[in-house]
């Protein structure tokens, strides 16, 4: 399961990165210290709800559009945690409903088990 902190700093850092802008002119404008900002988006220090307002402005995107983008990559760990956890599990995924062989009255076929010594 991912930490949520981790993911806020990653999207920051690629909304960062896609504009082509350093962390000093993110910092900056968002009037938070170099050291600070890199924290966040390192996924070290979960930034407060004024900062990542601060941060979204400097970026210029709104606060729910960086949410969103959060938000669909939790979706897609949690979907893919699910299918790892399914798959782990043995016999998961391979599993054949199958119909027995017929006796010669038409019937299931029924057969004996091996008889354990108590």
């Amino acid at each position: 399961m991912p930490v949520l902190r981790q993911v806020v700093g990653e999207t920051l850092r690629g909304l960062r990165l896609r504009q082509r802008r350093t962390l000093r002119e993110i910092s900056a404008s968002a009037r938070v210290s170099l050291g600070y900002l890199s924290e966040v988006e390192r996924g070290q220090k979960e930034p407060s709800s004024e900062l990542l307002a601060a941060i979204c402005g400097a970026l210029d995107v709104e606060l729910s559009e960086l949410f969103q983008e959060v938000s669909n990559v939790l979706r897609r760990e949690e979907k893919l945690a699910l299918t790892n956890r399914v798959a782990a599990i043995p016999g998961a995924g391979s599993a054949r409903i199958s119909t027995s062989p017929t006796s010669d009255n038409g019937g299931p076929q029924m057969r004996s088990l091996p008889t354990v010594a108590a």
